[in-house]
């Protein structure tokens, strides 16, 4: 397969994962998922599995029961059925099977501190020592002073990777080489980064990240670089600076601790950093950057 044709395959699913994402809550099925993917129903189900390395139903599941293990954590306002039906699960019978088969506990289970037994084993498993000493060292600094405030929409190009790692900074790169190609400048404070996987309780190779160039205008789609909008609206904001593998824990305590005892619960749209310096491609791997939380009640 030649470059352009798995650019505009990847680029068509990027579509179908945006659709995914944007309406969780709702009915999702492979059908009309292919449609928004200009596919086939067929090709959809085979391209899918190819860039995402799941199957379309699989994917929708997993998505739509790591929304709502958040939501179980970070949300005691709502009940265990709210939240079922916020991420798209019709039947409580059918979502309390499939949460106890993900995770290894009963949603209710969950919700009364088995999430953080889930959390201290993914740790231990999944990521690397590296990453869980800079865990222990960030917990023992303060949590940056949280602003809550109204944030525009942006519109972005982006590009899709998998795991939280410095191979992240592969997406930045490849950003940057289509910016080139367009004739765009590159500047760091452009860039945004979209954490759509919560790192406490999924596996660091499975993460999803998405890098982000603010773009003003329409952009050429090429080799799996797609565009999006950033969705605007009331977040949780606070600055922060520091070295490779501080941030992660800065997103634990902030979920942890500042969130639950907030009036708040998580908005529906991702997480996302505005860098001012970027670690994945500063030699000295130093970040400053604002972190957005959407929020909701």
């Amino acid at each position: 397969m030649s470059l352009s044709s798995e650019g505009i395959r990847v680029n068509r699913i990027n579509d179908a994962l945006y659709y995914i994402h944007q309406h969780i809550a709702e009915p999702l099925n492979a059908k009309d998922l292919a449609k928004v993917a200009a596919y086939s129903t067929y090709h959809f189900h085979r391209c899918f599995k190819q860039v995402t390395g799941e199957n379309v139903n699989e994917y929708i599941r997993r998505a739509r029961l790591e929304r709502c293990a958040n939501l179980l954590m970070f949300s005691p306002g709502l009940t265990i059925q709210e939240a079922s039906h916020c991420c798209g699960f019709q039947s409580p019978a059918s979502f309390s099977q499939a949460f106890k088969k993900h995770f290894a506990c009963s949603p209710t289970q969950w919700r009364n501190s088995g999430y953080r037994e889930f959390s201290q084993a993914n740790y231990r498993q999944h990521w690397s020592d590296e990453l869980q000493q800079s865990m222990l060292k960030a917990s023992e600094l303060p949590m940056p002073e949280v602003k809550v405030q109204r944030l525009e929409p942006q519109q972005v190009a982006y590009v899709r990777h998998q795991g939280y790692n410095r191979s992240i900074r592969q997406a930045y790169e490849k950003l940057q080489v289509w910016a080139d190609s367009q004739g765009l400048a590159w500047q760091e404070d452009k860039l945004l980064g979209l954490y759509h996987s919560n790192p406490d309780i999924v596996p660091a190779p499975l993460c999803h990240y998405v890098a982000c160039l603010e773009v003003d205008g329409p952009i050429i789609r090429r080799s799996g670089v797609s565009a999006l909008t950033i969705p605007g609206g009331m977040h949780a904001t606070l600055y922060a600076a520091g070295e490779y593998g501080e941030l992660l824990p800065l997103l634990h305590k902030f979920y942890m601790h500042w969130l639950p005892q907030s009036s708040y619960r998580l908005g529906d749209t991702p997480a996302y950093v505005r860098y001012s310096q970027c670690q994945f491609l500063d030699e000295n791997e130093h970040f400053d950057l604002q972190l957005c939380i959407p929020l909701t009640l």
